[in-house]
């Protein structure tokens, strides 16, 4: 599978101070596939700054192909987040001329399965660019896979009608209950409704399927949507075919990336001993 936007780091708040974690919503979600044990080419543009070399470097540690990536002079893309009472995060981009949004993605042969979302395609060029390339994956029988993660600087109606046309050309939309909401309630062959602590909903050929997260202690929300993404695609490339199975497993390695702070998805062997930790 591959899965393309952009790479970048956020700035977390830390015992006072801001620690640099690696993230950007499709990095996230290629990490955590491969940490469940999916093949994945990671698709994006990335600076030769020393953020830049980090996210290169992780990638390859984490088994992930980075043959895609492309590379470019301008500075990484920050993100200065913001934690909430309840874990929840808000986030400020510095993406101003940086190098992930002027990506021009490009590929030799078709997948079986390609991920879009995020920031990656509110920012020009690159935006423009991947959705041309997800209508084109779909239209040759990729399965196309889509995560808006609409932030508060691109929530806006110009950008509600690119993504309300590029949902025609998707097989699993992920949202959560207030992206469903800002998007009219649209639909979608698979659409899977995040909903914080009480777990997953996954609307599939007119079946409702709700699965129920488990009690945790919150460190933060960050990566928590990826997760669920990253493990969804994982199971389908493996084969699975069961949605309420899939979006519990889904749920269940959310959790234990809340239990962490930054996006830190877990490993499928780390899900099961937290499922293992929680049934003791």
């Amino acid at each position: 599978m591959i899965i393309c936007g952009e790479g970048l780091v956020d700035l977390v708040p830390q015992n006072g101070a801001f620690t640099a974690a690696l993230g950007g919503g499709p990095y996230n979600v290629a990490i955590a596939a491969a940490r469940q044990g999916a093949q994945v080419r990671f698709i994006s543009r990335l600076s030769t700054d020393a953020f830049g070399e980090q996210l290169v470097q992780t990638l390859a540690q984490e088994g992930i192909d980075t043959t895609g990536i492309q590379r470019g002079p301008e500075p990484t893309t920050l993100a200065l987040t913001n934690i909430g009472p309840d874990g929840s995060a808000t986030y400020t981009f510095y993406a101003e001329g940086t190098a992930d949004r002027l990506a021009n993605p490009s590929l030799s042969e078709t997948p079986s399965i390609a991920c879009f979302g995020t920031v990656s395609l509110a920012l020009e060029p690159a935006a423009s660019r991947y959705i041309a390339l997800a209508k084109h994956l779909h239209s040759v029988g990729c399965f196309v896979a889509l995560d808006p993660n609409i932030r508060p600087f691109y929530a806006t109606e110009s950008h509600k009608a690119r993504l309300l046309d590029l949902i025609d050309h998707v097989d699993l939309l992920k949202l959560s209950e207030e992206e469903d909401e800002f998007l009219g309630h649209p639909t979608a062959p698979v659409k899977v409704i995040t909903r914080g602590g009480e777990g997953l909903e996954v609307h599939s050929l007119g079946k409702v399927f709700r699965v129920s997260a488990p009690a945790i202690e919150v460190a933060d929300t960050i990566g928590a949507g990826d997760t669920v993404m990253g493990a969804i695609l994982a199971q389908l490339q493996a084969g699975a075919t069961e949605w309420e199975e899939i979006a519990q497993h889904a749920a269940n390695s959310a959790a234990v990336t809340c239990t962490r702070v930054g996006a830190q998805p877990p490993t499928r062997e780390e899900v099961k001993a937290f499922l293992a930790s929680v049934d003791n």
